[in-house]
Order: C-alpha cells, then sequence, then structure tokens
C-alpha cells in the first residue's frame, strides 16, 4: 500500500468513527474540505462508495462498515505502537477504560482497581458497570470484565479473580409456604428471583454439581434483575427463591431474614475473564493492567 493510500484509510476511518468530515477534521487538525476530498479520491480509486452522504447525516455503506471494521483494529494497533514507542522511557500513564458487571465490585474489582491505581499513581482509570456485551472495536474500551457466558469470540481473554461459591437461598416465610424441596430438580416448580445479563430472554443458569457433571434447573422467573442487591432484597421479601454469590449473602445469612438451601449442591463457578482486543501493540496501559490482574488472585 501506498503511503497516501495509507493516509487515506485512516482518514476515512476518522470520519466512520467521528460519524461526520467536520468532528473527524477536527480531530485529525485538518480543513474539513481536505478530509472530504480524501474520502472521495478513496472511494474513487476503489471504485465503490463507502459513505452515503446527506446535509446533515452521513451513513456508511455495507462496503463503508466492512472496510470499517476490518481497518479500524489495524489502525487503533499502528497508533498504539506509534505511542509506546513514544512511551518506552516514561512512566505508564493515560486513561485505561473499563468495564464490568456490578457485582465484580464488591466480589473483587474494587480492591484490584485500587491496587493498580496506587502502583500506576500517573494513570487515570475509568471503570464503568455495566452487564451488556460491549463492542471492544468500535466503543472506546480499552478492556471488559466479564463472565464466560458473554465472551467476544474475537478478543483475547485472561482470568480474573477469584472462582465463585454459589447457594440458593430463601426466606424462612417462603420456605414455610412453598413447594416441596429437596433436589435441585425440585427448584423448577419454584418462584426465582433471577440475575439477567441483558435481559429477561438473558438469565444466568443456576448451576448445580451432579454424578455426570454441571447442569442447569431454572425456576419460574417472579423477579429478574441485574443487579445483586435487588435479588437479596426480592429473595428476603418472601418472592422465590435466589441464586446467589455466596460472599453476597452471608450477612443475610447471620440476621436470619434468609435461609440456605440445597447445600453443597450449587456448583462452583469459573473465574470472570478480562477481555482486550490484541496481544500485538497492546497499549502499554493495557498490558499494565493485564500483568497486574494476573499477578494478583483475589
Amino acid at each position: 500500500m501506498k503511503r497516501n493510500e495509507l493516509n487515506d484509510v485512516s482518514i476515512f476511518v476518522a470520519v466512520a468513527h467521528e460519524n461526520g468530515f467536520r468532528a473527524a477534521a477536527d480531530k485529525l487538525k485538518l480543513g474539513a474540505g481536505s478530509v472530504s476530498e480524501a474520502v472521495q479520491r478513496f472511494e474513487d480509486r476503489l471504485g465503490v462508495r463507502l459513505i452515503e452522504r446527506s446535509t446533515r447525516t452521513i451513513a456508511l455503506t455495507q462496503a463503508g462498515e466492512l472496510l470499517y471494521r476490518r481497518s479500524l483494529p489495524a489502525i487503533n494497533d499502528l497508533e498504539t505502537a506509534l505511542k509506546d514507542v513514544h512511551d518506552l522511557n516514561e512512566d505508564i500513564s493515560g486513561t485505561l477504560r473499563l468495564t464490568a458487571p456490578t457485582a465484580t465490585g464488591q466480589l473483587f474489582l474494587d480492591a484490584l482497581i485500587t491496587g493498580f491505581a496506587k502502583e500506576h499513581p500517573a494513570m487515570t482509570i475509568e471503570l464503568i458497570y455495566d452487564e451488556t456485551k460491549v463492542d471492544l472495536v468500535t466503543s472506546g474500551v480499552d478492556a471488559a470484565i466479564r463472565a464466560e457466558t458473554l465472551l467476544d469470540p474475537d478478543t483475547h481473554a485472561i482470568a480474573i479473580g477469584p472462582t465463585q461459591e454459589m447457594m440458593i437461598v430463601a426466606s424462612p416465610d417462603y420456605l414455610a409456604k412453598g413447594p416441596h424441596l429437596e433436589e435441585p430438580a425440585d427448584v423448577a416448580a419454584h418462584g426465582g428471583v433471577c440475575f439477567a445479563f441483558t435481559g429477561a430472554n438473558n438469565l444466568a443458569p443456576w448451576v448445580f454439581t451432579g454424578a455426570d457433571g454441571p447442569y442447569s434447573v431454572m425456576p419460574r422467573s417472579k423477579l429478574v434483575t441485574n443487579d445483586v442487591t435487588s435479588i437479596l432484597e426480592g429473595a428476603k421479601a418472601g418472592l422465590g427463591l435466589a441464586y446467589i454469590f455466596a460472599s453476597s449473602a452471608e450477612c443475610s445469612l447471620e440476621d436470619g431474614s434468609l435461609v440456605q438451601v440445597l447445600e453443597g449442591r450449587a456448583a462452583t463457578l469459573p473465574r470472570f475473564s478480562l477481555n482486550y482486543l490484541s496481544k500485538r501493540n497492546m497499549p502499554s496501559r493495557v498490558r499494565a493492567f493485564v500483568d497486574f490482574a494476573k499477578r494478583h488472585k483475589l
């Protein structure tokens, strides 16, 4: 690829990412006319339209969307490589942007983040608690902590945090009035307070240990939420059984507002995963956090 072609690709990617010629021009510190001409020249060279334009908006064509998604990681890698070369003899700094499920804060992530921040005082850390699947290519997020069920197959991942002991709990009042409950199979006849990753159609499975390995039995959903505190409150209110992190239920078990059932039958869940885009030319801030997470199994 010739140098001017690489430059045109970079300009096109900036326009697509910023969703406009003027915004891309501001980012690239170029004139808006120069940016528009570069994209048109690039389209003429390719013989295909990449961007549909109107007086107010732009939209990527199918070809433009394909080129954008394929080109953005390479452009990011190149920019990261140039920055890392520049930063070789400097302290790690800049902003590390992370996203993670809310429950991980109390379980292990808050402690991990504060430890990392102390080790790298020149860095700023943005941690957004969010349950949804994130596109690391286009979101501007450096890394995402997620459960295995939300792993993106196009990313790299390492295990992070401890394994998670799970338990089934319910209020004494609910158990006194509820259906028979001696085996995991009986859970299907009960109401449940369920955790949802992204909505009622994507519930976290209730996993039990059996002679042939782990298996799942689900209750009838009475309350669906993505907040652990709400799960505890729903169970205390007698809405049904709850499948919860053991560490999150400790206080409720101690004060008697919840009771553990099917003790020893809930499976231990694997560690969460830290997802990031590439091992090649990884930003120094991301590499530092990955290395820190590998050393600290909280």
